[in-house]
């Protein structure tokens, strides 16, 4: 074994599979963080980064970083206000604006698109100008954008994409693909009038794309009937195409992943659809963590002497937020974080530009006057004797109609109220009650947040459109002024 595979090897062997949150002092007289910007190291930066790190935590709203720090905190058994989470200790940071071209409250496919092309466009699309209409066909024929994954390669840099949705989901394919609707990831999901006209699926599209490391979940898109897929053609196996062209290797769990070939490229596939939900996954499950995956990844990509791009979405904190589960959503947002924390320990901080920002945000609240270090998941508890609503510091204060209410909550969901309004749900199983009764709760319109260290990481300030991520990773690079 080369010293290079021997390295690369121990570092796979070090993947974490538990929690790795950093330690962060407190103030013994005040119960408050000593925690203070500067704590993630940054070396002085070069002009330019090896490599770029993006990580993408789908429908990870300011709302959701609130409550996800407080919750990561409690499972530890503090109170869990003055948490931080691994990327809230970045030095810069920005604030985005999400909407679409055509949409005050975006989708995921637009604004992915946006951070991989450098123009903002319509919702449900991808790689393709405002100009084109979704669903035609001919029209993102005409109008297509550049993709950071195209130019990745054609510059000689290695490519990785890592996610918890279908890799053929809008966030992913945002890397390598171009779309006239982000629902287009398997040819039988193309229409039949705009089918022939020269527009490939999303699933074909990565099939024939180059890419060092590519992690998710997703096998349907790929396979036609005989093995389980939905691909018009019955025998259909875009993976094993792939695996010849590209000789590559193809897994589909964990210990695949571990064991497969260093040097050469790697496409997992670890379920039919989205992985399992962290609060759902069992002990022994043959799925890679989000963690696992982004360790997995940069030890196959900093292999690479001219360096990397690697896109990392936390996928499934969209997911929850629109079933109106809070506990399974700010699950997902703590793996996210101990997956951010990963890339910071085992990259050099003089080289490797890492950004954390979300696509979007959701309708969801944090509300009411609970104590410190109430429960997050739980109902609303005031401070004794004092607050707004006053108590005892045990009981529930109670809304209007009698009945206690939750801190989390949505403004619309599968979770609104009809009729007499119940006791809260509360724990990590919970459904969260909302107000505007929908059979899936919507994405917020609001900014979010960028968190940036590393080289060219100071660029990352004030009030930004989304498509300007696009050109702090290209100057990063050093590819534009």
């Amino acid at each position: 074994m080369t010293p290079t595979r021997a390295l690369i090897a121990l570092a796979i062997a070090a993947v974490p599979l538990g929690g790795c949150a950093a330690t962060i002092s407190t103030n013994a007289a005040t119960g408050y963080s000593d925690a203070r910007p500067g704590q993630v190291a940054q070396a002085p930066a070069p002009a330019k980064a090896k490599n770029v790190i993006l990580f993408i935590g789908d429908g990870m709203g300011i709302s959701t970083i609130t409550a996800a720090r407080i919750y990561e905190a409690q499972k530890r058994g503090e109170t869990g206000e003055e948490n931080s989470l691994s990327f809230e200790r970045f030095p810069n940071v920005a604030l985005v604006k999400t909407y679409n071209t055509n949409a005050q409250v975006p989708d995921s496919a637009g604004t992915a698109t946006a951070m991989h092309s450098g123009t903002k466009t319509r919702i449900g699309v991808l790689g393709i100008g405002p100009e084109a209409e979704k669903g035609v066909c001919k029209d993102a024929l005409a109008h297509p954008l550049p993709l950071l994954g195209e130019e990745v390669k054609r510059r000689g840099l290695a490519l990785g994409i890592v996610t918890t949705t279908r890799i053929t989901h809008a966030t992913p394919a945002s890397v390598y693909a171009r779309s006239a609707d982000r629902d287009w990831e398997a040819d039988s999901a193309i229409p039949a009038d705009q089918q022939g006209q020269g527009c490939k699926d999303i699933a074909l599209q990565l099939a024939e794309a180059d890419f060092d490391v590519t992690l998710g979940g997703g096998t349907a898109a790929f396979y036609g009937k005989k093995k389980g897929g939905r691909r018009s053609d019955p025998a259909a196996d875009l993976p094993g195409q792939w695996a010849a062209r590209s000789g590559g290797t193809v897994v589909r769990d964990a210990a695949g992943l571990r064991a497969a070939p260093m040097g050469k490229p790697v496409l997992g596939l670890f379920h039919p659809s989205h992985m399992t939900y962290m609060a759902e996954r069992k002990p022994d499950s043959p799925e890679p963590t989000l963690t696992d995956m982004t360790a997995h990844a940069i030890a196959r990509l900093k292999a690479d002497p001219d360096g990397f791009y690697l896109m990392v979405e936390g996928g499934r904190i969209d997911h929850a937020h629109h079933a109106g589960q809070a506990g399974y959503a700010l699950e997902e947002a703590v793996e996210f974080a101990r997956a951010v924390q990963y890339a910071l320990d085992n990259t050099d901080p003089a080289e490797t530009l890492i950004l954390v920002t979300a696509d979007h945000s959701h309708v969801f609240t944090i509300a009411g006057y609970p104590q410190r270090g109430n429960d997050i998941l739980g109902l609303v508890v005031p401070p004794a004797g004092r607050g707004e609503d006053g108590g005892d510091g045990r009981t529930p204060v109670l809304a209007a109609d009698g009945k206690p209410y939750s801190t989390l909550g949505y403004t619309n969901g599968p979770g609104a109220v009809q009729g007499a309004r119940g006791t809260p749900e509360s724990g990590i199983g919970a459904r969260q009650q909302a107000l505007v009764p929908l059979g899936s709760e919507t994405h917020g319109g609001e900014d979010v947040a960028l968190f940036a260290t590393g080289p060219g990481a100071d660029r990352a300030r004030g009030v930004i459109e989304q498509n300007v991520i696009y050109s702090l990773i290209r100057r990063a690079l050093g590819w534009e002024e």
